[in-house]
Formats: C-alpha cells, structure tokens, sequence
C-alpha cells in the first residue's frame, strides 16, 4: 500500500493534476512503449500489441475549493471544484499546493447543519487580508486534508476516489504478463467536472472497447441507502449508472476475465453517478464501454473507506484484462 499512500497524498483537484501526473509517468515509463501528455492534461501510456485499441482509464483528480474572495479580516470564500457535499466540509482541515493549511467554517453557529456552501468560509489563521493574500490568492484551489492510514485489512484516506483505480491500473499494467492488444492505459483528468479528459482521450484513441476503472459507494454500511456493493467481497463489475449501460461485448469481456482469473467479484447496476465509461461510450460514432468498481464507503468525503483485498483483486483483474485478446 504504499504506492497507493503516495497517490492519496498529491495534491490534484480537478484542472491541477501536474503533481499526480509526474508521479505516475514515473511508475508507469518503464512498462509501456509510449508515454504523453495531451491538451487536457490526461496521462496516455500506450503499449504496442498487434490486436485491437484497449483503453482502460482511471482519473487522477481529486474534488476540491477555490478561493473567490479574501475578506478584510483575512478569511477566504470559495466555491466548491466538483461534487463537494456541505455536510462533509464543516470544521473540515484542507491543504493549498502551496501548503497552507486552513479549516472550514460557517457563518451560522447556532444551526450550522443548515449552511451551504454559500455561507463557508476558510480560516488560515490570517489575522487580515494582507496576511492571508500573503499565503493564497483568488483562484487557489484547496483539497481535504484527510490522513492515509490502514486498519486491518482495510485502508482511509482522502481521494480514495480515484486513487484507488490509479493504483489498481498502475499495478494491473506492471503486471500483465502479455499484451495481444493496443494498450492505452490513460490516466484521466477533469472526470470530477464532468467526465471531460476521457471523452477528449477516446475521441483521440478511437478504442475499440473502453472500460473505467474508479469507486462506487456501497450499501453495507448501517442504515444506508441500497447499493449492491460491499467491502472485501471483490469489484464491482458496472452494468449501468446514470451515464452509460454497458454493451454486452463490454460486459462480457470482463466477466470472462474476472472468471477466467478466479477474481471474484460483484454486479453492480447504479440508478446514480458516472465514470469516464460514460465519456467513452459515447465518443465520435459510439465505443463499447463497462465500468469496474473499487467498493468503498464516504465517497467525496475526507476519509474514504476501501477494503485492501478489493483494491488488489481490481488491480488483478485489469492484468487479466490487459493479457486477454478482444
């Protein structure tokens, strides 16, 4: 786990995914035949095989703020980078690129579960304007700064999502033994804005299959909502979530891996959310597209819940996927 305790602690809100970025060019170089950078900011590591284009993309950016204003007595507005939930941000620590650190507030003490975002404000401890303007300015992003740490078998930490499917395409792609088709194992960015480096990534690759690698939220935890999926019994293979349904050739070839493999895994269909398999699937004429699913609790929030069986078994699963012919 400690590789994936290095790409939790990057900073990489959506649109500043450099950090992340180099890290994972560095891991990824030497296993693949072209490595690059395109317009978007996505990581494109591509492996020659003489099959089919495979894409298989995770995305490296992290919800986060930005700062919109800096008031007199030195405390900073913001508006959220992604989808950030109110209830998750109040006395809340976050970090800046710069490393400045600052907690987040509202204006209303007495009834503080009522605050939207709207009525937060960050404290970086500046005493005035002129201090904090000395740490941060307008359009400085902040992420949570949330603590990497395992229990038992299980593993917290803020940007689980979608670190975790870094981890998971990192390792799947060092490990494939052969590779009969066109790899292109794209690390995504923007896909908390709107799925938007895949869609520009696929339309560029022209896959012939696409899959997404990322999280989904779980339904094992008390009282909560159904979801299909539970922590340490394998990924999600994603049928459906409220941008794409997978096609059958897409299903099928990674039930076919997952299987051929002995991974076990768990079907999920989801009324809600999205992954880049969505962006993917509906690139230039349309690319048969399916998702796989990190199981994982408090999603889009400072410490995200995955099981570390889960995380090996996806990553497992990618190589099989990597060495399996289209």
């Amino acid at each position: 786990m400690e590789l994936l305790n290095r790409l939790c602690r990057c900073f990489s809100p959506s649109g500043r995914e450099d950090g992340l970025r180099e890290l994972i060019k560095a891991e990824a170089a030497p296993f693949v035949t072209d490595i690059y950078t395109d317009a978007m900011g996505n990581l494109i590591c591509r492996k020659a095989g003489p099959g089919k284009r495979l894409m298989l993309a995770a995305h490296m950016d992290e919800i986060g703020f930005m700062v919109t204003h800096i008031d007199d007595s030195g405390f900073l507005r913001f508006v959220n980078v992604g989808g950030v939930a109110a209830h998750n941000c109040l006395n809340r620590a976050v970090e800046f690129e710069s490393g400045a650190v600052g907690v987040i507030s509202c204006e209303n003490k007495e009834k503080p579960a009522s605050a939207g975002l709207a009525q937060m404000y960050i404290d970086i401890g500046a005493r005035d304007r002129a201090e904090a303007e000395s740490k941060v300015s307008i359009g400085d992003m902040a992420v949570y700064k949330g603590e990497f740490a395992l229990m038992g078998g299980r593993v917290t930490g803020k940007a689980l999502d979608d670190r975790a499917g870094c981890y998971a395409l990192l390792k799947g792609l060092k490990a494939a033994a052969a590779c009969p088709n066109e790899l292109f194992a794209v690390f995504t960015a923007q896909e908390e804005l709107g799925l938007r480096g895949a869609g520009t990534a696929a339309y560029a690759i022209e896959p012939a299959m696409g899959f997404a690698i990322d999280v989904s939220m779980t339904g094992d935890t008390p009282e909560s909502s159904f979801a299909s999926l539970s922590l340490g019994k394998g990924p999600g293979l994603k049928l459906k979530d409220a941008s794409f349904i997978a096609n059958p050739s897409a299903r099928d070839f990674m039930l076919g891996a997952a299987r051929s493999a002995g991974i076990p895994y768990q079907i999920e269909a989801a009324a809600r959310g999205g992954t880049d398999a969505g962006a993917i699937n509906l690139s230039r004429t349309g690319v048969p597209a399916a998702a796989i699913s990190v199981p994982t609790r408090y999603i889009h929030s400072p410490q995200e819940v995955a099981d570390v069986g889960d995380i090996e078994a996806t990553a497992a699963l990618v190589a099989k996927m990597i060495e399996t012919a289209l």
